[in-house]
């Protein structure tokens, strides 16, 4: 019997130091939420961890290394909260976080997706890469995002203190109401990891639903840490999965 309206999903695979240094915070943070940590077959000490340290964090444990994109379908099917916050291992959360996204959800029925401002963990007054403030798409079909071009970040000045349409949030801290997921089938599993939310995003919009970004909502991203950049299965990922994600999306005539 669900008795909060929000869950927090956290997709964990082999992450049991930052499970360790990054739970707290979500913890002392979301007492709207339910929690829960979404486990790919981890091979290290994650699990032990969850049970010993965060008793209150549900557990739900994945058969197999499913990547990002089937983990999260599999997972979800066992949520039974209104909304999903999809978050990643290596987030820290800040106060009051929750508070703008259910306000959104609960008074903007238009909006399907939500991306809080996500700022650098390791420096804390620049925006971080993946979806900084807010996603977009150029007419050749190149992602990015307010907050940064090509592989220049900007500082934090408030230049972004906004509450904006964009067109994707980032995956590795997206707002989704559960029943508009469904209605998607969820995620691509044919994209594994990179650029999935994007192609959901995008769905999304050609459904007719908008896609927010508010800076009333804040989180640090470490990034990188599952998949550091210049990893080859990282480079092939982002290619492919760009050009699926267009032959997908784009009009067919």
């Amino acid at each position: 019997m669900k008795d909060k309206k929000i869950a927090v999903v956290i997709l964990n695979w082999n992450g049991a130091k930052l499970l360790e240094q990054f739970l707290p915070s979500v913890i002392s943070f979301s007492d709207e939420a339910q929690i829960y940590v979404a486990d790919n077959a981890s091979k290290d000490e994650s699990i032990a961890v969850l049970k010993t340290k965060f008793p209150s964090v549900k557990i739900i444990q994945n058969v197999a290394n499913y990547g990002f994109a089937k983990g999260y379908n599999e997972a979800l099917q066992h949520v039974e909260e209104d909304y999903y916050a999809l978050v990643n291992s290596d987030i820290e959360v800040t106060q009051y976080w929750l508070t703008p996204i259910l306000s959104i959800f609960e008074n903007q029925p238009e909006i399907g997706i939500i991306q809080p401002k996500i700022l650098d963990f390791n420096r804390k007054n620049f925006f971080e890469f993946a979806g900084a403030a807010g996603g977009f798409i150029d007419n050749l079909g190149y992602p990015y995002c307010r907050g940064r071009i090509f592989d220049e970040i900007e500082e934090d000045k408030g230049q972004y203190d906004d509450e904006t349409e964009i067109f994707w949030a980032s995956g590795c801290c997206l707002f989704i109401r559960s029943e508009d997921f469904w209605r998607q089938n969820g995620f691509d599993e044919r994209f594994f990891a990179h650029q999935e939310e994007i192609d959901l995003c995008w769905r999304a919009f050609n459904l007719g639903y908008k896609i927010k970004y508010t800076s009333k909502s804040v989180v640090y991203h470490v990034g990188g840490a599952t998949l550091k950049e210049g990893n080859p299965m990282k480079t092939f990922l982002n290619f492919r999965n760009s050009l699926l994600m267009l032959t997908k999306n784009l009009p067919k005539s």
